[in-house]
């Protein structure tokens, strides 16, 4: 492909992308409701200010507990080039996300089944190609999974740690931002620049938040006044509490064994809380603020509101 072609591919991609952001703003109410009428995927992004704070490890075991009460759930590894989703459970696919970008595979023929029924799409490990998403990269996946919208009810997209471009882009592209946190300091301070990141350069407004690795729940509780106290300060945005998953050496057994603590030791305090945690994402899922920069699943939003593209 020469330079002129190039240029070209790259000139339709941000046609492409200018014309979605047009449509969702002209479609936007200010919330759409989610009843037993509606469709389209629920898309909740899971993120974390730094490493180690058992992010992936809370998508796995919440993505099972919400299977098991009858979601048809699909994760995406967003961790492009250290994804890690399949090494806990298990799993060896043969493609991943960079096949998709490459052009090499279709979205729908890289995705593989995980225990309990819920899907996974793969990311790379060790491959730094896509680690910086492109505009053509964004527009493909978001026009692939759009295609899949009638066979999920609930996406979950695991990103990478820190505060990359390829995070704020997964976070922005979702309906719901969930940021995980731990009762160490540094992962306090961390989250909190995430967060101060997506509300101050990309207009993000509404978080909620998972404590990881409580000691207990007043531990948590602890944990989410003092991110609180410091956004409300600063920020003018709102956090929300969603729960917390205590530590628990179960799940460091589970880890080793690849298998979701949730399906090796249903009956353990921590596999109590994912079942919380699940329960508390159903019941918290009744409003959907349709965002003013591109998100996934855009075109359930348009529906007849489609007509207005031309006013």
């Amino acid at each position: 492909m020469n330079a002129m072609e190039t240029t070209g591919d790259q000139a339709d991609s941000l046609r492409q992308l200018a014309t979605t952001v047009k449509k969702q703003r002209k479609a936007a109410a200010s919330l759409v409701k989610d009843d037993k009428g509606s469709k389209g995927v629920r898309v909740i992004s899971v993120t974390s200010g730094k490493g180690g704070v058992g992010k992936s490890n809370v998508v796995v075991n919440l993505s099972l507990a919400l299977a098991s009460r009858g979601k048809k759930v699909l994760v995406i590894d967003a961790d492009l080039g250290l994804g890690n989703i399949d090494v806990l459970l298990g799993l060896t696919p043969d493609y991943t996300l960079n096949d998709v970008f490459s052009g090499r595979k279709r979205l729908e023929e890289i995705i593989v089944e995980g225990p309990g029924g819920i899907r996974i799409i793969p990311a790379g490990s060790g491959l730094p190609d896509f680690t910086s998403l492109g505009l053509q990269e964004r527009v493909k996946i978001m026009d692939e999974l759009d295609a899949l919208e009638e066979e999920f009810d609930i996406l979950i997209v695991d990103t990478e740690a820190g505060i990359s471009e390829n995070v704020a882009y997964f976070n922005t592209a979702s309906q719901e931002i969930v940021v995980v946190v731990t009762p160490e300091p540094t992962s306090i301070t961390d989250v909190y620049a995430l967060i101060k990141l997506l509300a101050t350069r990309h207009s993000e407004r509404y978080f909620k938040v998972l404590v990881n690795m409580a000691k207990d729940t007043d531990d948590a509780l602890q944990v989410f006044a003092k991110l609180s106290n410091v956004t409300s300060r600063f920020l003018d945005i709102s956090l929300d509490y969603l729960g917390c998953v205590i530590k628990d050496e179960m799940l460091v057994e589970a880890v080793k064994s690849q298998k979701p603590v949730v399906e090796l030791f249903p009956d353990s305090p921590i596999s109590g809380c994912f079942t919380t945690l699940a329960r508390r994402v159903l019941e918290n899922g009744g409003e959907r603020r349709l965002k003013g920069n591109v998100q996934f699943f855009f075109r359930r939003f348009l529906g007849s509101g489609a007509a207005m593209e031309n006013s």
